[in-house]
């Protein structure tokens, strides 16, 4: 590494969600070597570092070990001194009760540089995904942020003035307040603050499992024994009020407290991922295949060559349009070696990865199952032939490595001469996680996505009878035909083969009282 380049960057994640990283964060994280997060960070604003990246979770209560300051410090700083962008992601804002002033003063020790990025604080995001006005003309102009668990050892000139705090003219926002509540409490209301002053909890602010508890600064120890309710929280103390239907905006999207597995290639489920999030569910995203290349380009090279000796030829995905264009590219061609023939693509996602290359397919099947998909290539096979007939039609089928066979059978049984090509070659991915079947079998994980017959096939291998816990939502028949024959059939079939086809099956299939 070229220490002229090592540098730390204290990063604020946000409360959970994240899509509230600011742009520069992500601009630090998708630059780092090293990324150092508190547990509470998304797993998907780490997945920004490069794939290289060392990601280092610096531990969670009850799990593991968890990393003191010194340490902390000590990792940041020896690492930038070795020529390396260390990210440290911390939850909120760096600046809030982040400890963020001993970072600091260890990279000014160590004569390492650094930069502060802030990041949205969990106070201001509480009342946001809560529907509360944290300030309010008519009852709080002002805010004060305020720790529940101060340094041990601090004098009494040091500690928090709660006769201050009692007769402050707006809203406290209580962090870190849980375990200290019952003294915190009591001390704002022997110093003055009426005991029926309301109080909002807000548990787990803007993640998918967020939770929010109505009651009265007298009645907040009370409620947090008698619920078990545990950390990370703030309590927002004072008049302000949640505004009617802004106070359910966030949790009552459809799929609220959903928990959907995406096994889509990570690079392909962008779209479906955010779609999910959007309606509120939480998305774990483990990728049941991996695509990749064939061994050996020469049989698509001569496939390529001979294009125009084809009446039709069918792209049976979205990777094998990528693919073989791409390889098309690298060879020199580009989309005029379709001269003459009549194009056909198995579904909507397919048809717009044509498009993008200036391709319009002639021939879109309206549902992707085995007899449309064949009679749509025969259609478009014999409507390329001069004998206007199957018997003269000749058919390019671009597929993977484990396409099914029926296809293939169906068209030869018509009468049109079949020739498969290999694009890209679908394989199993490494093995499932332990946490991913553990929230399988706990029933934490409502459903699991099925994007093609091979993802299906492995999606069942990999994760077998802890699969029995959740619904599995397939894109297409072909795909939940493939998952039936392995013993798993799905329980929703999207209508359209895309990632809004699953979003909408999975959406016609939760029932009322979770929607």
């Amino acid at each position: 590494m070229d220490q002229t380049t090592g540098k730390v960057f204290l990063v604020g994640a946000g409360p959970g969600d994240p899509g509230l990283l600011t742009i520069r964060g992500a601009q630090c994280l998708a630059e780092a070597d090293v990324v150092l997060y508190d547990y509470l960070a998304s797993p998907a604003l780490v997945d920004l570092a490069p794939t290289g990246a060392e990601r280092i979770c610096l531990g969670r209560h009850g799990v593991g070990k968890i990393w003191t300051q010194q340490e902390i410090n000590a990792r940041m700083t020896a690492d930038a001194l070795d020529g390396k962008r260390v990210v440290r992601l911390k939850g909120g804002d760096p600046s809030v009760f982040g400890r963020l002033a001993e970072e600091i003063d260890a990279c000014a020790a160590a004569g390492t540089p650094l930069e502060i990025v802030p990041g949205v604080t969990t106070a201001l995001a509480a009342g946001a995904y809560a529907g509360v006005t944290v300030t309010d003309r008519e009852q709080s102009s002002c805010v004060a942020l305020v720790t529940g668990s101060e340094r041990p050892g601090k004098s009494e000139e040091e500690s928090l003035d709660f006769g201050a705090l009692a007769a402050f003219p707006g809203t406290l926002v209580v962090y870190m307040g849980v375990t200290t509540a019952p003294r915190w409490s009591r001390a704002l209301i022997d110093h003055g603050k009426p005991a029926d002053t309301p109080v909002l909890l807000v548990r787990r602010c803007s993640h998918a499992d967020q939770t929010t508890h109505d009651t009265t600064l007298g009645g907040l120890p009370d409620l947090i024994e008698r619920e078990s309710i545990r950390p990370p929280l703030v309590a927002i103390v004072g008049a302000v009020r949640r505004r009617g239907q802004a106070a359910d905006w966030f949790t009552g999207r459809p799929l609220f407290g959903q928990t959907v597995l995406v096994t889509r290639p990570r690079e392909q489920s962008r779209a479906l991922c955010r779609r999910l999030a959007d309606l509120g569910a939480r998305v774990a995203l483990e990728p049941a295949i991996e695509i990749a290349p064939p061994d050996d380009w020469r049989p698509v090279d001569d496939a390529i060559a001979r294009l125009q000796t084809f009446t039709a030829v069918a792209f049976a995905s979205q990777n094998g349009v990528e693919h073989f264009m791409g390889r098309c590219r690298t060879l020199g061609r580009d989309a005029r070696v379709f001269a003459g023939c009549t194009i056909a693509a198995v579904g909507p996602a397919t048809a717009e990865a044509l498009r993008r290359y200036g391709l319009e397919p002639d021939v879109t099947p309206s549902r992707y199952n085995a007899e449309e998909l064949a009679a749509a290539i025969v259609a478009a096979a014999v409507a390329g032939c001069d004998t206007g007939d199957a018997l003269g039609a000749k058919a390019l089928l671009v597929q993977a490595n484990r396409s099914r066979a029926t296809l293939a059978e169906e068209l030869s049984s018509a009468g049109v001469r079949v020739e498969s090509v290999i694009a890209y070659q679908s394989r199993d991915a490494g093995p499932a996680s332990e946490e991913t079947i553990a929230s399988l079998r706990s029933g934490e994980i409502g459903w699991v996505t099925l994007t093609s017959p091979a993802s299906a096939v492995s999606v069942v291998r990999r994760y077998g009878d802890a699969l029995k816990g959740a619904r599995l939502v397939a894109i297409s028949p072909l795909t939940a035909a493939a998952a039936a024959d392995h013993g798993a059939p799905a329980d929703a079939i999207a209508q359209e083969a895309t990632a809004e086809g699953i979003v909408r099956a999975i959406l016609q299939a939760t029932p009322p009282a979770a929607s």
